[in-house]
């Protein structure tokens, strides 16, 4: 089974869950099988710990590294900022020079503030805009995280934020006091929207501008509406969404913007920093209330989004990834065709992703990561793009796809999908682990 899984065995006796990040669990991959573990990566390849290299036609650190594992530019960067040292008892300087660069590439956005991690900027934001607004309600559309404001959304419903993206989230240690504070509404329902805001409840909405779906002709502009009417704040988590599209954040495709938005992940190309950006009268609530931390202040974050963005600006990165996107949604549509298998496909097109029209769907995903991994790759069904998925990368890909949705056409006209699996079919939410 190799190094990876025996240190997974001993990691989920010492750590809880096994890891830090759901999305990093081998069981939402291909569970009793999958390396779980790298010990370098470059480009868009990854060596696990038995040295064998993969291809990683998968999550590319979870949205993180648009521009590569191991990008020279952005290394050498940290690597700068080390050698003069990451921490002082005085403040970095990149930190303000990312502040002044994020408002430039936002117009609307007046000032910034910085975290280490997407959660922690969600919680960020709202504790400013429930701090501005005067109003603790929120309605909210899409993932935000882990903290307690939003699993507040689940207490007393369980099913409440199943459909925003994962089954089985439940809110234990999430205070019952906390009911009623968060209340989720469907993306592109407007109408549900509208009910939350007429109970003069909501203070903000806080929302992600596109995960799965494109929005309806109307639907931001009505949402920035909505919110400009009733004294409402509007947050666009732009966490995933964010340097994919444009330099910056997606809703400058649509032409809406937020009082408040959050970045994350791509940032800084798989260093540590997030951050949040609003308007001035907004954001000043931030020192009407306490939001620190000592290691919001290090310097490696800011400096690696600087030179991540300097990267980002010179090739016009979200051009590239967003075309190979495009280009692989559109054949995966052409392969699903060829073997008569109908399939969906979902996401903004430098996160995209299929699915299977089958009872079986997950089983097939399953069987995809274990047959493609054997040809090394690291795949299920979504790829979020990189710079250094080429076309012939791309192409070695599909070849090596290709047969394996002729299995899958057999497994449905008849053929048993489980006698083709070696191990147990791969997780689809949150499921506790022994």
């Amino acid at each position: 089974m190799g190094k990876g899984q025996d240190m997974w065995k001993t990691a989920k006796t010492v750590i809880p869950g096994g890891n830090m990040l759901l999305s990093k669990r081998p069981e939402m991959f291909l569970p009793e099988q999958w390396p779980a573990y790298f010990s370098r990566a470059a480009g868009c390849r990854v060596w696990d710990l038995d040295d064998r290299e993969y291809i990683d036609m998968s999550i590319m650190g979870i949205g993180c590294n648009t521009l590569g594992y191991g990008r020279p530019e952005v290394d050498d960067a940290v690597r700068r900022v080390i050698d003069l040292g990451n921490m002082a008892t005085l403040n970095a300087p990149e930190e303000v020079a990312l502040a002044q660069k994020l408002v430039e590439l936002h117009p609307w956005a007046d000032m910034a503030r910085f975290a280490r991690s997407g959660g922690e900027a969600n919680a960020i934001s709202i504790r400013i805009a429930r701090a501005a607004s005067g109003r603790d309600g929120v309605a909210l559309c899409g993932y935000h995280g882990w903290h307690d404001w939003y699993l507040a959304s689940n207490l007393g419903d369980a099913g409440k934020l199943a459909g925003h993206l994962l089954p089985g989230l439940n809110p234990n240690g999430v205070p019952q006091s906390l009911r009623g504070s968060v209340f989720p509404f469907a993306y592109n329902d407007i109408g549900a929207l509208e009910t939350l805001v007429g109970t003069g409840k909501i203070g903000v909405i806080k929302m992600e501008v596109s995960r799965n779906y494109s929005p309806d002709p109307d639907f931001l502009i009505r949402v920035r509406k909505l919110a400009t009417d009733n004294d409402v704040i509007l947050i666009f988590d732009e966490c995933t969404s964010g340097f994919r599209q444009a330099l910056g954040g997606l809703h400058k495709i649509y032409g809406v913007d937020p009082d408040m938005a959050v970045f994350g992940k791509a940032l800084g190309n798989g260093y540590a920093v997030t951050g949040v950006i609003g308007r001035r009268g907004i954001m000043e609530a931030a020192q009407n209330t306490f939001i620190s931390s000592t290691f919001w202040t290090e310097r490696i974050g800011s400096a690696a989004a600087l030179a991540t963005l300097a990267v980002m600006e010179k090739e016009r990165s979200w051009e590239t990834i967003t075309a190979i996107g495009q280009d692989i949604t559109t054949r995966w549509q052409a392969l699903g065709k060829k073997h008569g298998l109908p399939i969906t496909t979902a996401g903004v097109p430098a996160l995209t992703s299929f699915g299977f029209k089958s009872p079986n769907a997950q089983a097939y995903k399953t069987l995809i990561s274990q047959e493609m991994l054997a040809k090394g790759y690291l795949a299920g069904n979504s790829v979020y793009t990189c710079t250094e998925h080429t076309p012939a990368i791309v192409d070695g890909y599909f070849e090596a796809l290709d047969p394996i949705f002729g299995l899958i056409r057999e497994c449905e006209d008849g053929r048993d999908v489980l006698s083709l699996l070696k191990g147990p079919i791969a997780h689809s939410g949150f499921t506790r682990l022994n």
